[in-house]
C-alpha cells in the first residue's frame, strides 16, 4: 500500500470508530460501485449490505424505478436503516411526471420500522467534488465533468447515443472532460488499455484528462445520512 493509501485508511479507521455503518444497507447507483468498494476495502463503509442498481439507468427513468424500489425492498431484509446514494437532480427525470422525484419514490418505499434516509447531493458528481471544489478544478474552463464509472460504464451511459448527438452535447465543452478519480482507474486504463481512452476521446469530440481526488466528501455525505 503507498503513503497515500496508509494514509486514507488511517483516516477512514479514525471516522468509522464515531460512525458504525453495520446496521445499514446501501442502495446505490451501479455507477459508483468502484468508490463504494474503496470506501468498503479501506475499513470505513463497513455496510451490513450494498446493492446496486445497473449503470446508466437515468436515460430510462422507468427501468431506474423500477430497479430502485427492487433494491429498496431487497435491503430492507438486510438491515433496517437504508442509505439510498441518488442525486436529487439528473439522476431521475420522468418526463411523463415532472413533479415525480427521487425522493418522492423513496418516501413511498416508507414501511413501519424501516429509516429510509438519502445523500444530500445534486448528483454523482457532486458525490464526489461539491460546486466549489469543481469550481476550483475546471480555473475558469467550461468543462465537461465525468466519474470513473462513467468512462468504465460508457456503454451503459451513453446506449443508443449516436456521433451526432454526441457532437450535440460534449464540443461545446471548450475545457474538455474531467474524470473525477479517487480509485486510480484512469492510471489504470490508461497504462493497460489507452485505446479505450483515445477512442472515447475521438467519439466525444474533446480531449479526456483526469483529476486525482480524495473521497472525503463522499464520506461526509454517507456521515450525514446517518446523523
Amino acid at each position: 500500500m503507498n503513503r497515500r493509501g496508509a494514509e486514507n485508511k488511517m483516516e477512514s479507521n479514525k471516522q468509522g470508530d464515531k460512525h458504525n455503518f453495520q446496521e445499514y444497507a446501501i442502495v446505490a447507483c451501479g455507477t459508483l460501485s468502484m468508490e463504494l468498494k474503496y470506501l468498503k476495502d479501506s475499513g470505513f463503509l463497513n455496510a451490513g449490505k450494498i446493492l446496486y442498481t445497473k449503470p446508466g439507468l437515468h436515460q430510462l427513468p422507468h427501468e431506474l424505478e423500477s430497479q430502485l424500489i427492487r433494491q429498496i425492498n431487497t435491503a430492507q431484509s438486510y438491515a433496517s436503516n437504508i442509505i439510498v446514494v441518488y442525486g436529487s437532480k439528473f439522476c431521475y427525470v420522468n418526463t411523463d411526471d415532472p413533479y415525480r422525484s427521487i425522493d418522492t419514490i423513496i418516501e413511498e418505499q416508507f414501511t413501519p420500522g424501516i429509516k429510509i434516509s438519502r445523500i444530500k447531493a445534486d448528483h454523482c458528481i457532486d458525490m464526489l467534488a461539491s460546486a466549489e471544489d469543481r469550481e476550483r478544478i475546471a480555473q475558469g474552463r467550461d468543462v465537461y465533468w465525468m466519474t470513473s464509472g462513467w468512462l468504465k460504464y460508457r456503454h451503459y451511459v451513453y446506449q443508443g447515443w449516436d456521433k451526432g448527438l454526441a457532437n450535440e452535447n460534449f464540443p461545446k465543452h471548450s475545457g474538455g472532460a474531467i474524470i473525477l478519480d479517487a480509485t486510480g482507474f484512469f492510471d489504470h486504463l490508461m497504462g493497460n488499455n489507452p485505446e479505450e481512452i483515445l477512442d472515447l476521446s475521438d467519439w466525444m469530440g474533446i480531449p479526456i484528462e483526469s483529476h486525482k481526488i480524495t473521497l472525503d466528501r463522499m464520506k461526509c455525505l454517507l456521515i450525514g445520512a446517518i446523523e
